[in-house]
């Protein structure tokens, strides 16, 4: 079971490794926690604000698709935006949920499904953007709960999943992505902005968001998924206009870029390979 917070970020975040497990024959249930409302429009021909959340669910159902995923689920929640944004302030918002009735939400679908393995993201939800903090705090309170038979007593039979991931970044995959976007062309400066400023700013994402390359317990080899992997990211046609950082990537710089997707054991056995990191969520079990 893989959580995240809007649409595309399971085809961003995670979509090589549901490929790669696919492949392997294994059931992957991928678990969305907002509409994604608060997204970005595009191509107006697309949707409109009213609309956005119904079209975004059909990018989904079609980015899951192409990724081989066994079923999407839905949290229910809407779009809290960005940090400081007016959408922040909706009532209906996920960051603004009552905490207990999602963890309720997560613990049922959880046993439901009852995945031996969840992935979700770190504690800084990745990027810190309010949903993807809230989706971490969630899933995390729900992969204990659901194991526990006094927890959440008309949400199903308790179910103890095995093992539990985080999604992370490390400080060396952050600095070489910047340099390889930087150097395609792809990422630029504001126009606002000096070197310095840019600079500054970027130490600052580093300091708050990476993680120490050591940190990474487990690495998914998603090589031979890169191709599909954008595919799945395009499908997302609101968000990935055709002036967009993924659209204009080229395959060459792309494929550089996708070669692993990183994570951080939280819970459950460590099994690592030689190297010291595992290269399959199962292992150990």
């Amino acid at each position: 079971m893989v959580v995240h917070a809007h649409p595309d970020d399971e085809s961003l975040g995670s979509g090589g490794t549901i490929q790669h497990y696919d492949r392997l024959g294994v059931r992957t249930v991928v678990v969305i926690c907002t509409g994604g409302e608060a997204g970005e429009i595009s191509d107006p021909a697309l949707a409109t604000k009213e609309t956005l959340g119904e079209v975004r669910r059909r990018e989904t159902e079609t980015a899951t698709a192409i990724l081989g995923a066994s079923k999407l689920a839905w949290l229910g929640y809407r779009d809290s935006g960005m940090a400081g944004t007016p959408e922040n302030d909706d009532e209906r918002c996920f960051h603004r949920c009552d905490f207990e009735e999602a963890v309720g939400r997560m613990v049922r679908l959880i046993r439901e499904e009852r995945p031996q393995v969840m992935t979700a993201y770190d504690v800084n939800g990745i990027y810190g953007h309010p949903d993807h903090v809230m989706s971490h705090r969630v899933a995390q309170a729900a992969f204990w709960a659901a194991g526990d038979p006094g927890r959440f007593l008309d949400a199903g039979p308790a179910w103890r999943v095995s093992k539990l991931y985080e999604q992370v970044n490390p400080r060396s995959n952050m600095e070489r992505m910047r340099e390889w976007m930087r150097a395609a062309g792809i990422e630029r400066r504001r126009d606002d902005e000096s070197p310095e400023e840019e600079e500054r700013r970027f130490k600052e994402r580093l300091q708050r968001f990476a993680v120490a390359d050591y940190c990474v317990t487990t690495l998914i080899d998603i090589r031979e998924f890169a191709d599909r992997k954008r595919e799945a990211v395009l499908a997302h046609r609101t968000q990935m206009g055709p002036d967009g950082r993924f659209a204009r990537m080229p395959d060459d710089l792309r494929r550089q870029m996708w070669t692993h997707e990183r994570y951080r054991l939280v819970a459950g056995p460590f099994a690592p390979r030689e190297h010291g990191v595992e290269e399959d969520f199962f292992a150990g079990l």
